[in-house]
């Protein structure tokens, strides 16, 4: 049996391009919360799976056509049957990626088409390199990814706030795209439904001693997520994560 064929809830379609030249392209699963982004997910999982065909959608209670057109595109879709927010859907991700023996890490991959899977393939490749338990994206590792002055203020103040609370020193602390390794997923518990999973994940690390590197990213705020709202929503939800979880 082959990884994807394990506990399948709809099941992927299309040719796979080869992937043998991408890093941990056969044990490694992305693992993407998906909300009402029926405009742009196809493309999304398409780019994807071109390299990395293990991809499981965790459809949490859209009210559009996203969860078809994600399984049409050749993703795995395991559903929510009603809005239990992001922390919710990476857990019922990572569960349902531990469930393949084979699997030796995940990613977090947004839906909005945010990410780009070239960060993600040098994430991976820096976790084999470097042995680390958990690889992090970083926006301010380098100046490619442009934030607007209050996204930028409130991703520094979180950091800020992370470290002195988690004792994991981090120059981004609510960065969704993440390489976490096996064992790690294993031990980290999600407990926080919406936001406050991203500063939950941190404190893990922490509190397992976990091993963790950054690695610099290019997160495209576009003009289909800034019409959203979700940069400045993003924001506002960090705030209410940092202050009243």
């Amino acid at each position: 049996m082959s990884p994807a064929d394990i506990g399948r809830e709809s099941e992927p379609s299309g040719v796979d391009a080869p992937v043998e030249e991408t890093p941990g392209a056969d044990s490694t699963w992305f693992v993407v919360p998906l909300f009402n982004e029926g405009e742009v997910v196809g493309d999304v999982i398409r780019a994807l799976r071109t390299r990395y065909p293990l991809v499981v959608c965790v459809d949490d209670g859209s009210e559009d056509d996203s969860a078809t057109i994600a399984a049409e595109a050749g993703a795995i879709v395991v559903r929510h049957p009603y809005n239990m927010g992001q922390g919710a859907a990476l857990k019922t991700g990572i569960d349902y990626a531990l469930r393949d023996p084979h699997m030796r890490q995940i990613v977090t991959f947004d839906s909005d088409g945010q990410h780009q899977v070239d960060d993600a393939a040098s994430m991976i490749a820096q976790r084999d390199r470097e042995g680390v338990d958990i690889v992090l994206g970083s926006r301010f590792l380098d100046a490619r990814t442009k934030p607007g002055l209050l996204k930028r203020a409130v991703l520094r103040g979180a950091v800020w706030y992370s470290n002195l609370t988690s004792g994991v020193k981090l120059t981004d602390a609510h960065n969704g795209l993440r390489v976490i390794g096996r064992e790690a997923c294993e031990k980290i518990t999600i407990e926080q439904n919406r936001m406050a999973h991203a500063s939950e994940i941190v404190e893990e690390i922490g509190r397992h001693e976990l091993t963790v590197a950054e690695h610099p990213v290019h997160i495209l705020y576009t003009d289909y997520s800034r019409s959203k709202g979700q940069s400045v929503l993003n924001s506002v939800n960090i705030v209410i994560d940092m202050f009243f979880r």
